[in-house]
């Protein structure tokens, strides 16, 4: 196969979801709802944690990480892709395939990360409610937030300039939703077998000692919440923990489908249903799932809308 120049002028076609569905119409208008309940629910609930003091507790500041993650994660791709399908123009440069692979990377491993810290937090809430204040102040909470920001940036930049400094060849036709590691390299006029290896490790790497952890710590909470004597705090408990573990469901399903099975597994239809669904319709999932079974949240969003209704009528 002949080479095309992979050079800052360079780009390539993202041959999406909406690209290959038979209804692409109707996919296009569900993406689109579900963009926007994904910005309004996040956006509401970064409102709400900022704005009311009750809620400035380390349970809510990560909970606050992880809605301004979905924000952007969310934001990086679906945006563009709603946009290439309404203007029939489906090319990105080398250098925004680039940078939305960093950014798409950075965000979901910050996410990975922070979900295993959100499940430590909860377990010393539950198992160990009289040291929580000690185990969680708030230099604890911001150093969990740091180190998952920087540590998926760091993997993040290694994996993207490593996987654009291959040769690719003439057929620049990404069959993807977004530029991601597994398709882009199936593009490459270079052997990649010892580098999927490596994205192999760094999918186990980056997954597999979080999800162990998380499902550690929750296994700790089912056994401290069966022995506790209040229904009702055993039933506040199994709610918010519910909650965490559904979350933890959907972003670990998709992402452990895409980064640790073997590419012989992978067909370009499935990677992009996965893709969506960890896109595009996890972040519109994760707010409503915390807040709608939260009655904190809702009544910080319930007091923020009785102030919006005073101030209107003032």
């Amino acid at each position: 196969m002949k080479h095309w120049n992979s050079t800052l002028g360079s780009g390539f076609i993202l041959m999406g979801i909406l690209n290959d569905s038979l209804s692409p119409e109707l996919i296009c208008a569900t993406i689109t709802v579900l963009y926007m309940l994904a910005l309004t629910s996040n956006c509401l609930l970064l409102l709400a944690i900022t704005t009311d003091a009750r809620l400035h507790v380390p349970m809510y500041l990560l909970l606050r990480q992880l809605s301004l993650m979905d924000l952007l994660f969310t934001s990086v791709v679906t945006p563009k892709a709603i946009v290439d399908f309404l203007l029939s123009e489906n090319t990105i440069s080398f250098v925004g395939c680039a940078l939305q692979m960093f950014l798409a990377l950075t965000l979901g491993g910050a996410e990975d990360l922070l979900l295993a810290f959100m499940a430590y937090d909860r377990y010393v809430a539950i198992c160990h409610p009289l040291d929580y204040m000690v185990l969680m102040r708030p230099r604890v909470c911001w150093l969990m937030v740091a180190t998952s920001w920087i540590l998926a940036s760091l993997s993040a930049i290694v994996y993207t300039v490593y996987t654009m400094h291959y040769p690719f060849c003439k057929a620049h036709e990404i069959s993807h939703l977004l530029c991601e590691i597994p398709p882009l390299l199936k593009l490459a006029c270079a052997d990649t077998s010892r580098y999927e290896l490596m994205v192999y490790a760094m999918g186990v790497t980056f997954l597999i000692p979080p999800l162990v952890a998380i499902l550690a710590s929750y296994t700790l909470v089912l056994l401290t919440v069966l022995h506790m004597p209040s229904n009702e705090g055993r039933q506040k408990a199994l709610v918010t923990c519910s909650s965490h573990l559904t979350v933890v469901g959907m972003f670990y399903g998709a992402a452990t489908f895409m980064y640790v099975l073997p590419s012989s597994l992978h067909s370009p239809k499935q990677d992009n249903i996965i893709s969506v669904f960890y896109t595009i319709v996890t972040p519109a999932l994760n707010p409503l799932i915390y807040s709608l079974r939260n009655k904190e949240v809702m009544g910080a969003l319930r007091r923020i809308l009785g102030k919006y209704m005073l101030w209107t009528h003032s």
